[in-house]
């Protein structure tokens, strides 16, 4: 049994459904939280494999909570991979799709496509038809918005790699993550000790979840 605090501020996906798009500034802001929970999970030896907006939570001070861990993989370690095909398909990396095997960097894939839709309002290759999506994951080469800035395109650019082996992370692990221009003026230690405050003010007294 997974016990956590309540979350009055309901799921992540409630937010970006609700604002169409985050600022860079309020990306930033929970990119921060979700590097610092990830390092967590990844140096506890578990490989979540099932990031995305409904599982992000939020906290009545507006920090996020990382949730539901029914597809997670614990006792993992990066030198390992894995076959399982499992997670939610706007999110799925190109090596889960194509069963060639995924580590800790199928989560940095996530947190691209993460990135992507907090600043867009939609996953890279979202669409309805499934198998159309599948082959657009695997071939075809994300668009980015004129509005989207050059930090926040390469970060998305480098988590999005189609080959986990060249994707950001994969040498040393998330602090490449950290130490991208992206979070430049990120601190870390703010970010780890809630001293920063969340750029989203909670509303407690009306329900936060998407019906």
């Amino acid at each position: 049994m997974l016990v956590l605090d309540i979350c009055p501020g309901g799921e992540l996906f409630y937010y970006i459904s609700h604002l169409h798009r985050f600022s860079e500034d309020q990306a930033r802001f929970y990119m921060a939280e979700l590097v610092l929970a990830v390092e967590y999970l990844h140096e506890k030896g578990i490989l979540y494999r099932d990031l995305k907006p409904e599982n992000i939570l939020i906290d009545v001070e507006g920090h996020i909570k990382v949730t539901d861990f029914g597809l997670s993989k614990p006792q993992f370690n990066a030198r390992e991979r894995t076959k399982s095909f499992c997670g939610s398909p706007e999110y799925m990396a190109p090596e889960m799709i194509l069963n060639k095997g995924h580590s800790f960097t199928l989560d940095f894939y996530s947190m691209g496509v993460l990135l992507f839709e907090m600043l867009t309002g939609l996953p890279p290759h979202y669409n309805q038809n499934r198998m159309k999506m599948y082959h657009d994951i695997v071939n075809a080469k994300e668009v980015y918005p004129d509005f989207v800035s050059t930090d926040a395109a390469s970060l998305m650019k480098q988590l999005l790699t189609k080959n986990p082996d060249n994707r950001l992370g994969s040498r040393e692990g998330i602090v490449e993550l950290k130490r991208h221009p992206f979070f430049k003026n990120t601190d870390w230690s703010a970010i780890l000790n809630k001293t920063q405050p969340a750029p989203i003010k909670v509303k407690i007294f009306q329900s936060n979840f998407d019906r």
